[in-house]
């Protein structure tokens, strides 16, 4: 990896001490080995070093990466596509019961599937998405013109109703200074919906550096719930539910299982058994309901 940044400070709190909590290999595209790092301050786990920002894109560039693609090849994407058209239409009806409004901004929409769903049920959207194929696809099939994600700060303050970030801001390259701007952006009573992979899951811990969730390095943070909590926290954001992606659980553990030579009843063992323990452990991945204090 030749252009890399490199972290001397926590991406949260700024302290400068940090311990490794494991080496992650990038399963999907390069095979080559990322660094997980955790701040010894305030705990919150980290990429580092990470591609820089004029060479990231590279590592999204692949079919494989099925959060930006629309292929059915092989079961895992068929799979994965069956489930993303079960989960948008929950997606709308949890929108409709927390939004006191119709405006929808999508921070990284991707292809435009989520914000297709909401179009189609009658809401008000807007989608910012940085990768151009992804943008065409969505104006292609769609109708759905998405727009850069600079164009965030040129939104008007106090302007939308409903801001979603699905799993999003695990790969958001100015942590801070973009929750500032979704902060800025969003209603005093709007409401913020934020879903991450749960680094603390059974999953997580069962699989280690082969936790698909890890995604090194398009995944530049590692949440758990009380990091998240305590981040947005940091912009007088208050956290007021938290809600299960039980299908998380059998995806990643598909993934999981595929990177370790594993097989699928495996996968999908692990996956419940992950479910059920999440009284103990949190879910894989997370939906979490943020609104302004």
């Amino acid at each position: 990896m030749e252009h890399i940044k490199n972290y001397d400070a926590c991406p949260v709190c700024d302290a400068t001490q940090f311990e490794t909590h494991l080496q992650v290999k990038d399963w999907m595209i390069t095979k080559e080995v990322f660094t997980i790092q955790k701040c010894t301050s305030c705990g919150f786990h980290f990429t580092n070093p990470i591609p820089s920002e004029d060479t990231i894109g590279t590592y999204y560039k692949s079919e494989s990466y099925v959060s930006h693609s629309s292929t059915n090849k092989g079961l895992v994407n068929k799979l994965y596509n069956i489930v993303r058209n079960v989960t948008l239409s929950k997606k709308v009806s949890l929108i409709r019961s927390y939004a006191k409004g119709n405006s929808v901004l999508d921070i990284g929409s991707g292809t435009g599937h989520f914000l297709n769903a909401c179009k189609q049920n009658s809401l008000d959207v807007q989608g910012l998405e940085p990768d151009t194929d992804a943008r065409s696809y969505a104006i292609d099939n769609f109708d759905l013109f998405l727009e850069p994600l600079d164009t965030l700060e040129s939104i008007p303050s106090n302007s939308k109703d409903v801001i979603t970030m699905w799993h999003v801001l695990e790969h958001v390259y100015h942590l801070k200074r973009d929750i500032s701007q979704i902060t800025r952006v969003l209603k005093d009573d709007g409401t913020l919906f934020i879903a991450v992979p749960n680094m603390n899951s059974y999953d997580a811990k069962l699989y280690k550096e082969y936790w698909a969730a890890y995604d090194v390095p398009r995944h530049l943070y590692h949440f758990q719930e009380n990091t998240i909590k305590e981040l947005f926290l940091m912009f007088d954001m208050v956290c007021v539910d938290v809600l299960p992606m039980k299908f998380d659980s059998y995806y990643v553990s598909m993934l999981s299982e595929k990177y370790k030579g594993g097989n699928i009843l495996k996968a999908f063992m692990n996956g419940w058994l992950s479910n059920l323990k999440s009284k103990s452990h949190g879910y894989s991945s997370q939906i979490y309901v943020f609104k302004k204090k």
